[in-house]
């Protein structure tokens, strides 16, 4: 992985982090060979693992994988493929659990 990359994935993972205010949201970042958490599992391409937790204390997971077309984008675009991934997510579940269509 080059330094450029490396750079772009370090500040990728601290504007995740602290556009997560949602108490039911975990973002766990595992982008290997920049930040990798114990829970992270090996991967082909960087990704961020999110847990979401319903008002029923259920558990979800989903991974958001950042493939290599999206390494030469903007932050700010990457930023907002994973946000719109996240609330996407959280629709879902949303949806599937408490009946919404």
């Amino acid at each position: 992985m080059d330094l450029k990359l490396e750079e772009k994935l370090k500040t990728l993972a601290e504007e995740l982090r602290s556009a997560m205010v949602n108490p039911d949201v975990d973002v766990t970042v595992c982008f290997k060979e920049v930040e990798q958490e114990e829970t992270c599992s090996p991967s082909k391409y960087p990704y961020i693992k999110i847990t979401y937790v319903t008002e029923e204390h259920d558990k979800h997971e989903k991974i958001i994988e950042i493939p290599p077309d999206w390494w030469d984008k903007d932050i700010k675009e990457i930023k907002e493929f994973v946000t719109f991934q996240i609330e996407q997510f959280m629709e879902e579940i949303d949806s599937v659990e408490y009946g919404g269509e």
